[in-house]
């Protein structure tokens, strides 16, 4: 079915909005004349910088462009086969400056885009729901970035589509695909149990809404309905689910190929801000990586701590860089370093096809066991191993490259 003003899409992050772009991009149902992307200027910060939310200011177009990009209070461009592209951004500054930033891209695209706070308050939520009511009835494909997204379990109560299509919120993927398979209820991977009685008592006020939610990502047999899953990780479909690989040719067409550089970059990663990897071994981890490797920059998660990242700095030299978008994009658009480092994460996966043809290394280092923290899921050493094995085309660092436990 071609994606129409009756395909609305909700994402909560950049990567989401990103992968949306190119699902659209790869159903061949992005409006005509989206400009060349690749003078966009980088705005990426230094850390201590101030993490104000940048407006969607112009950005200077090719000389090829017809118009300039909206700012934030211009009409939505519109084309006659756009998306609408609900933005549901969350509170931290970061966040929401990279969502704004992929926003003037959507828009540059053809596509709508609806900036609707849903957070921020007690009726914010309540206030959000009615406000979208209509749209997610009416709406014939539904595109979600974050099956695991209470509010968009909730928003999934609504919907009368016929097809629903899940794009990457990075390696929860794999869980996602893996969880509905076994009928398990959607839990993310790093989730830990327990919180006492008032958390038991929200679980089971909110049960009727996530076993909803499951249904819709497991549709029986001729129900005439549809899950489409776009992915560039190692997932295998299920039932009535089908997949399509993402890879990244969107944005390989729109920026790039980058100008390399000698030096090398690491990836940083917010294992320690989801309680996954201990603080001090993460920081020795950096350590060693930086020395052993040559490392000069590091591009920061965006929900990576200022304090965190000031340690790191003070502890490695290195220079810390805040990433104004995705990393695919930052990468793709250069300059970059020739060999990229990173922990298990999402861009193990993503960069190799971002950046093919490009002549840059993508390498991974495992997390030793005894980074983990005690408070660490039971499943997080599990999962963060799967990562790495199932990763294409990446150079796995030999087992000395991990500091040594103790």
């Amino acid at each position: 079915m071609p994606a129409s003003a009756s395909t609305l899409a909700f994402v909560e992050s950049p990567v989401q909005l990103l992968n949306v772009l190119e699902w659209a991009h790869a159903r061949g149902t992005a409006p005509e004349g989206g400009r060349l992307l690749a003078a966009i200027p980088n705005q990426s910060t230094r850390a201590g910088t101030a993490a104000s939310e940048p407006m969607l200011a112009p950005a200077p177009a090719p000389a090829r462009a017809p118009t300039p990009a909206p700012g934030p209070a211009a009409a939505p461009v519109r084309g006659e086969a756009g998306l609408r592209i609900v933005v549901l951004p969350p509170t931290d500054p970061m966040s929401r400056g990279q969502l704004r930033r992929m926003a003037a891209l959507a828009r540059d695209e053809g596509h709508e885009v609806r900036w609707q706070e849903a957070r921020g308050g007690r009726l914010a939520p309540f206030k959000a729901l009615a406000a979208l009511a209509h749209d997610v009835r009416a709406a014939r494909t539904v595109v979600v970035g974050d099956p695991f997204s209470r509010y968009v379990q909730l928003l999934l109560t609504l919907v009368r589509a016929e097809e629903l299509v899940v794009v990457d919120d990075g390696t929860a993927t794999m869980e996602f695909v893996a969880q509905t398979a076994r009928g398990e209820r959607l839990v993310r991977w790093h989730r830990v149990g327990g919180g006492g009685l008032p958390a038991r008592v929200k679980e089971l006020v909110y049960a009727p809404v996530s076993s909803t939610a499951r249904r819709r990502f497991a549709p029986a047999e001729g129900s005439g309905r549809t899950v489409e899953v776009f992915s560039s990780m190692p997932v295998t479909p299920h039932g009535g689910m089908t997949l399509r690989v993402n890879d990244f040719a969107w944005t390989r067409a729109r920026f790039g190929p980058p100008r390399l550089t000698k030096g090398t970059d690491l990836v940083g990663t917010s294992l320690v801000e989801t309680g996954v990897v201990d603080p001090g071994r993460y920081l020795d981890a950096v350590r060693t990586l930086t020395r052993e490797h040559g490392a000069t920059r590091y591009f920061a998660h965006r929900r990576e701590s200022p304090e965190k990242l000031r340690a790191l700095s003070e502890a490695t030299g290195l220079e810390i860089v805040r990433p104004d978008l995705p990393l695919e994009l930052i990468a793709r658009r250069g300059p970059v370093g020739r060999t990229i480092l990173s922990f298990p994460s999402t861009v193990v996966h993503t960069l190799p096809f971002a950046l093919a043809g490009t002549g840059v290394t993508v390498a991974v280092c495992d997390v030793d066991p005894d980074w983990l923290t005690g408070t660490a899921s039971p499943r997080a050493r599990g999962f963060l191993a799967g990562v790495t094995d199932t990763a294409r085309d990446v150079h796995r660092l030999p087992a000395q490259a991990a500091p040594a436990a103790g």
